[in-house]
């Protein structure tokens, strides 16, 4: 049994990784082509984009594999044959049940220990990726916008020699007004030796300048624009082009919730949650003592002495205001409301950062029951191929593979709304992050149970029966009323 199980959980993982990898690299194909990437660097990123795979990929794989093999043991009717010897479901379960907590106890390890270190690499080779020059290629026949403050048009292009032939060139870098055209019968492309820069050699053409700096310097009386025109037999332009893979300091993601382990997200999350709660009694100590009760710079814990009511008269607001003069009523009026505008954009800024560290922890939360979710799912998985494929007794890749992908995506679907509750902060971030194994698991039991007391859940007769059971109940109790 282990055997079986643990060569379909190889073979279906691979197909799991395959499927999955290629959607991630799907979403970053506009980082890879065109770079001119090299060979060693692709390689760098398949390894570790297999690695952030991986964990999502264990429990389809388990899934697929555990229904296949329980569905080959029900169609070559050796299922029935060792229950009919007196061995229950769960006893033929147990092995494949204490392997597949083996491997959901390997898979918190490797989420805690070897998934952050992958996830920094993998994010810090898309950054100097996405920040790599793209791989000169410069058509003929249009305008080739590759280079920065540039724009190069080739009417046509010798691909042997590399020569181009009636070039126009629009220069940019000192800006729109002060754009310099150069046209050229003939040009070639080199890049310098430490492959830091492109020298562009062009052949007999001219420039054109516009001179706005010394235009605005000139008088207003003056009304020729100056500029400046220039023919040349040789002319070389250096253009800062870099082709070398500029590496992104992983140290800039350390701090990144996908970067830690199990202990470092709980400091995390504890440490700002105490300057959150350090933060609030500042902003409501500033509030209370800071003459805006009506406490005169008193402290909170120190109480408002009692008034007369004589006292309470002399003092109301309304008699006193009503005693200013005009001038001094809107004096006071300007002096409250600024008063009350600089505490509201004080209220208003703390709660900015108060939101920031709620982000702050939500995302922690959500990485740290992450860690603990998926490797929940492998065992739920297997709770719920392995008495499926006992009841349906269907082995191969046809039946189980469309079963599987349902509830895949089920889950995925389940999953997603759960990550986005908690992301928003609409539940709380366990709730949101189990939802979907609150959902699967009473699933996996009543199939299991299913599966234990041979129960025809697929069967269509099964199903004709208590149809036609429950057609008559309701027309017994019709015809007695």
């Amino acid at each position: 049994m282990l055997q079986n199980f643990f060569t379909l959980l190889l073979a279906t993982l691979f197909i799991c990784i395959f499927i999955l990898l290629m959607q991630f690299v799907w979403m970053h194909v506009q980082d890879l082509v065109g770079k001119g990437v090299e060979m060693k660097v692709l390689a760098e990123f398949f390894i570790y984009a297999v690695a952030s795979v991986i964990p999502l990929a264990l429990p389809l794989s388990i899934l697929l594999a555990s229904l296949i093999s329980f569905g080959n043991l029900g169609e070559q009717f050796e299922l029935t044959a060792m229950k009919a010897a007196g061995i229950s479901l769960f006893r033929i379960m147990r092995p494949l049940t204490v392997g597949v907590s083996v491997i959901a106890i390997c898979a918190v390890l490797f989420s805690n220990y070897v998934l952050p270190v992958t996830q920094v690499k993998l994010w810090a080779l898309i950054f100097s990726l996405r920040q790599k020059s793209p791989e000169l290629d410069i058509p003929a026949g249009e305008f080739y916008d590759g280079l920065s403050g540039y724009n190069i048009y080739v009417r046509k292009k010798n691909v042997r020699t590399g020569m181009l032939t009636d070039l126009m060139i629009y220069d940019y870098t000192k800006g729109f007004r002060d754009a310099t055209v150069m046209v050229a019968d003939s040009g070639k492309v080199y890049f310098t030796a430490d492959k830091q820069y492109l020298l562009l050699c062009l052949y007999s053409g001219e420039s054109f300048e516009n001179l706005n700096e010394q235009q605005q310097r000139a008088t207003r009386s003056m009304q020729n624009i100056p500029y400046r025109r220039e023919s040349f037999a040789e002319k070389k332009i250096l253009i800062d082009f870099s082709t070398e893979l500029a590496r992104f300091n992983d140290d800039a993601l350390k701090d990144q919730h996908v970067a830690k382990d199990i202990a470092k997200l709980y400091s995390s999350i504890d440490s700002t949650k105490n300057v959150m709660r350090e933060r609030g009694r500042e902003q409501s100590t500033a509030l209370v003592e800071r003459n805006y009760f009506m406490r005169e710079h008193r402290s909170i814990e120190e109480p408002l002495p009692e008034l007369t009511r004589e006292e309470r008269k002399a003092h109301d607001i309304d008699s006193l205001y009503a005693a200013l003069t005009a001038e001094e009523k809107y004096r006071a009026m300007k002096a409250a409301l600024d008063f009350a505008r600089n505490k509201k954009d004080q209220v208003d800024y703390n709660s900015i950062v108060l939101h920031d560290h709620q982000t702050y922890i939500r995302k922690h939360e959500i990485e740290l029951h992450r860690k603990f979710t998926l490797a929940f799912a492998c065992v739920i998985f297997f709770f719920i191929g392995a008495p499926l494929g006992a009841i349906i007794r269907k082995g191969g890749l046809g039946a189980p593979v469309v079963i599987s992908v349902v509830l895949f995506i089920i889950y995925y679907i389940i999953d997603n709304v759960g990550y986005r509750m908690a992301k928003e902060a609409l539940w709380p971030c366990w709730q949101g992050m189990w939802l979907s194994s609150f959902v699967l698991l009473p699933i996996g039991i009543f199939l299991t149970y299913k599966a234990a007391t041979d129960s025809g859940l697929f069967n269509p007769e099964v199903w004709i029966k208590i149809y036609e059971k429950t057609k008559e109940y309701i027309w017994t109790k019709f015809k007695r009323q």
